[in-house]
């Protein structure tokens, strides 16, 4: 007898039973349900930080917001003192500041420089304007600023060679090789540079002073320099005795004298005038004798003619 299928209309064919995986060998999903997404997941920025920015972002609103009457410049500057007093507490405040290439007389005058720079964090420092600081003193030609952590600063200066002391109408200052006067330097302490005197001897000096330093026998007896109508010079030696330079190439007139030396020690001997202001005729005048014509007791490889 032929079964009976129940509930299913004649020559209806029997449904096929669902298969639990598609064809392809994947589950097909529904929609998936909603859920919040983080701040920041997308970029992969962490909370603290999103926060931490959003934080800054209200506080800068804020400074622009109070940016009136001073109270922005006032709110930047309170939150810069708390910064640096916070950074100061972590071990970074300056304890030490180490000065190289300063002689002992400019120490003092480029400490005062530098101002309170102990009472700040080293990390907050602005090292350019030390430098400029540094380099307004006289004494310092150029200067280098180092920070060295975790409170070291380190100052690195060029001094500005003192080459002579310059008079003129009754001033006295220490000037360097380019004729520019140092004025924390007081004269007074420095009485081993030579002394130049009158308008332009400072800047006169730097090309006259080596010629006469590479003959040490005649520079320890210059009591000074003269400069003689802004053109040349008058060696003032120590037992009154006079030199007389030209304007032009005096180096061959130095010369000159280094023969009349050799030949007649004529500085050892003394005399009241020498004038070397003629070229290849120098001319003596003796101590205590009238003034002579120049050429008149000219100095020839024979001696005094």
């Amino acid at each position: 007898m032929p079964a009976v299928v129940r509930g299913a209309p004649a020559g209806a064919k029997p449904r096929a039973k669902a298969s639990a995986k598609p064809a392809g060998g994947k589950l097909r999903r529904g929609p998936a349900p909603y859920a919040p997404g983080k701040i920041g997941a997308s970029h992969g920025i962490s909370p603290k930080v999103a926060f931490s920015a959003a934080a800054i972002v209200v506080a800068t609103g804020l400074v622009v917001t109070f940016a009136t009457g001073g109270r922005g410049q006032a709110l930047v500057g309170a939150a810069s003192r708390s910064l640096d007093a916070r950074v100061a507490g972590l071990g970074f405040k300056v304890k030490q500041v180490r000065l190289e290439g300063v002689s002992a007389p400019a120490e003092a005058d480029v400490r005062r420089a530098l101002g309170d720079v102990d009472k700040s964090s080293i990390l907050a420092l602005d090292l350019n304007q030390i430098r400029a600081q540094v380099e307004q003193v006289g004494w310092v030609k150029s200067a280098r600023v180092i920070r060295l952590l975790p409170d070291t600063l380190l100052i690195r200066a060029v001094e500005r060679p003192r080459l002579a002391v310059w008079q003129r109408q009754g001033v006295v200052n220490v000037v360097d090789a380019d004729g520019r006067v140092i004025p924390e330097a007081a004269a007074g302490q420095f009485t081993d540079l030579p002394l130049v005197v009158g308008d332009g001897a400072n800047v006169a000096a730097g090309a006259t002073l080596p010629l006469l330093e590479s003959r040490p026998h005649l520079m320890q007896q210059i009591e000074a320099l003269v400069r003689v109508d802004g053109r040349r010079w008058d060696l003032r030696l120590r037992d009154g005795s006079l030199i007389q330079l030209p304007a032009e190439h005096e180096d061959q007139a130095l010369i000159e004298l280094d023969q009349m030396e050799r030949e007649q020690r004529i500085l050892e001997l003394g005399f009241a005038r020498v004038d070397l202001r003629v070229p290849d005729a120098p001319a003596v005048r003796p101590r205590g004798k009238d003034e002579v014509a120049p050429g008149a007791l000219a100095l020839t490889a024979g001696g005094i003619g």
